[in-house]
């Protein structure tokens, strides 16, 4: 694979990231694709096939990783995988544009590794444990299981972010859009 930069946010989920991640791609001028993931689970609320997740079936899943089809992927929760297909990297590249992934910590740190010079890992942080608990129940995508869960792995999350790029604590929505905008920009045009 050759070509654009890689521009990654990473979170525990309900700290915002999906959120600046389109306020990102909604400037033109960044010239930014977003790199859409697969995963193994079924679309909650109005997610899109194609739009929002490629949603395979398990089975499905588990063969691309055997023909080494993604350029990342994890296991999130039991049976449930989430991954970036090598393809779609490709796809955006090829189309002249650098590519932004919202994805977990295991896998924005899996693509740093991977592209060291060529990505901006960025870490998108809540402002404490318990407003991120508030956000994912004013989702009302999840059961109150699925929300501990959520909540119960973004502590380890949490302390994955020392090994960023940068660390941009979304408390203040507008303020966390102008800091994830300078950080892109700036490396960007290095």
């Amino acid at each position: 694979m050759s070509q654009g930069k890689l521009i990654v946010l990473s979170a525990p989920s309900g700290s915002g990231k999906t959120t600046l991640v389109k306020y990102l791609l909604n400037q033109e001028e960044l010239n930014l694709g977003f790199s859409i993931s697969a995963a193994s689970r079924e679309p909650r609320g109005a997610e899109i096939h194609g739009k929002d997740y490629y949603f395979l079936s398990l089975r499905e899943f588990k063969n691309k990783i055997k023909a080494d089809e993604f350029l990342e992927w994890e296991e999130v929760y039991r049976d449930n995988f989430y991954g970036t297909l090598k393809t779609e990297v490709q796809r955006l590249w090829d189309s002249g544009k650098h590519v932004i992934f919202d994805i977990d910590v295991v896998g924005g740190l899996d693509i740093k590794r991977i592209y060291p010079d060529r990505t901006l890992a960025i870490f998108v942080k809540p402002p404490s444990i318990e407003e991120l608990k508030i956000r994912l129940k004013k989702r009302k995508t999840e059961s109150e299981d699925k929300i501990n869960m959520r909540v119960a792995k973004a502590s380890t999350e949490m302390a994955t972010a020392p090994q960023f790029d940068a660390i941009v604590t979304n408390d203040d929505l507008e303020k966390a859009k102008e800091e994830v905008s300078q950080l892109v920009r700036k490396f960007l045009l290095k």
